[in-house]
C-alpha cells in the first residue's frame, strides 16, 4: 500500500496519468488522489478498473522490485494485496497468505474504510477466492485469532525464513 500511495503522490507521473485518464475530479482539495472517488469509479465500471490497473500496476511492480532490490536484509517480504491477480506471485520465491474468515475480512474492510456493505462485497469479489489463495500459498498465517497467536506465528515464520535465507546463495551481480 505504501508503494501504491507513493506512485500517485502529487508530482508523480502515476498521478498525472490517472488524472489524464479520469479527469481532475479524482483529486482531493489538497491535490492528492481522492481514493474514495477512485474506488467508486472502478467498482461502477469494469473498464475504469482495467484502465486504472493498467496505469498503476506496472508502476507499482517496478517500484516494489526496485525497493526490494535495495534491501540488504536476509530476506524481504513484499506486501502485495493482489499478488495472485497481478501475477506478482511469479516474481517471488515464496507466497505467504495472511488469512482470516470471509466474514472477518468483510467486517474489517467495513470498519477500516467506512463504506457500504455492497461496495465492500464488490471489493472482495474482485479478488480470487479464499480457497484458491490458500491453495496457492507456500505459507499461511491465521489472522483470525488473538494478537498473541498472530505474534507467535509471525515469529516462528521469521525464524524459518532466516534459516532458509541462510541456506540460499546471494543473487549474482547484474551486468549493467
Amino acid at each position: 500500500d505504501d508503494v501504491a500511495r507513493d506512485v500517485v503522490a502529487p508530482g508523480q507521473p502515476g498521478l498525472a496519468a490517472v488524472v489524464e485518464r479520469f479527469g481532475t475530479g479524482v483529486l482531493a482539495g489538497d491535490g492528492t488522489l481522492d481514493r474514495r472517488r477512485v474506488r467508486q469509479l472502478i467498482f461502477e465500471d469494469p473498464v475504469n478498473r482495467h484502465d486504472l490497473e493498467s496505469i498503476l500496476h506496472p508502476r507499482i511492480r517496478a517500484e516494489t522490485l526496485r525497493r526490494a532490490g535495495l534491501s540488504t536484509a536476509p530476506y524481504v517480504i513484499v506486501v502485495v494485496p493482489l499478488m495472485f491477480e497481478t501475477g506478482f506471485d511469479e516474481l517471488v520465491d515464496r507466497k505467504l497468505v495472511v488469512d482470516c474468515t470471509e466474514d472477518e475480512q468483510l467486517q474489517r474492510l467495513l470498519d477500516r474504510e467506512q463504506i457500504p456493505v455492497e461496495l465492500a462485497r464488490a471489493m472482495i469479489d474482485s479478488q480470487i477466492g479464499r480457497m484458491e489463495r490458500l491453495t496457492r500459498a507456500d505459507d499461511v498465517i491465521d489472522n483470525s485469532g488473538a494478537a498473541d497467536g498472530l505474534r507467535t506465528a509471525v515469529e516462528s515464520l521469521h525464524r524459518r525464513y532466516l534459516a532458509m535465507a541462510k541456506n540460499c546463495s546471494p543473487p549474482a551481480p547484474r551486468a549493467e
